[in-house]
């Protein structure tokens, strides 16, 4: 495929695993946060809201430095996952909790979009007739939403797939256990004749990114089609 060497390869491979892992991780949160927002009452929520998009208002680099500083080896939750054999910094995993943490506010907010276009007079009708709150929720609200949570967690696959800024500041770019498709092109791009390189990754992401972003689209119109709208 557009006859990719074996160092390409080896970061498309990461980053799909690194974008895998971010969204199966935060796609359970993302669920419930949104929840949160479109229907929970507390104290609190504009504090909630503005935590959730702040990642997006940021730029990458500053969110990578916090990384560091809360989950690097001096890190207080460094340390604290540390006793379960778990590390972050310049490390694999690390690369996945940044790509978690800057596609989570998207995820959330196709999420929350979705909660809040069903017709809450259906899970109404629902109660009337005996259903109790989780079945309710399991038979009516998630299938409706679910066209939504398709398309976020297809956004945040996406956006953890190009993300650039906060990983390098976060991990590195160590060929083989944290370069990923965004640092391997930058690597490229800074050494004489690997321009070709640098250009077969820009073509794979930019194939990566079209697709996700066609298959968001869908998955909204079918969102929109499944509630008559």
């Amino acid at each position: 495929m557009l006859g990719l060497g074996e160092a390409e390869w080896g970061a498309v491979a990461l980053s799909l695993k690194v974008s895998f892992w971010a969204t199966v991780l935060s796609l359970p949160l993302a669920l419930i946060t949104a929840q949160a927002l479109a229907r929970g009452r507390f104290w609190g929520k504009s504090a909630l809201n503005l935590a959730v998009h702040l990642p997006l208002l940021m730029p990458p680099v500053v969110t990578g430095y916090l990384l560091l500083v809360l989950f690097g080896t001096q890190g207080p939750l460094g340390r604290f996952f540390a006793i379960f054999g778990v590390e972050f910094a310049f490390r694999w995993t690390g690369a996945a909790l940044a790509g978690a943490i800057m596609g989570f506010p998207l995820m959330v907010r196709a999420v929350r979009l979705a909660l809040e276009a069903v017709d809450g007079r259906l899970e109404d009708a629902a109660g009337t007739l005996g259903a109790s709150r989780a079945r309710v929720y399991l038979t009516i609200t998630l299938p409706l939403m679910a066209p939504g949570i398709a398309a976020g967690a297809i956004l945040g696959f996406a956006k953890a797939m190009g993300e650039f800024g906060a990983t390098i500041t976060f991990v590195s770019n160590i060929p083989g256990q944290t370069q990923t498709v965004p640092t391997a092109i930058y690597t490229f791009l800074q050494v004489p004749g690997q321009e070709g390189a640098a250009l077969r990754l820009i073509v794979v992401s930019i194939l990566l990114s079209a697709g996700a972003l066609i298959a968001s689209e869908l998955l909204a119109a079918r969102m929109r089609k499944r509630l008559g709208r």
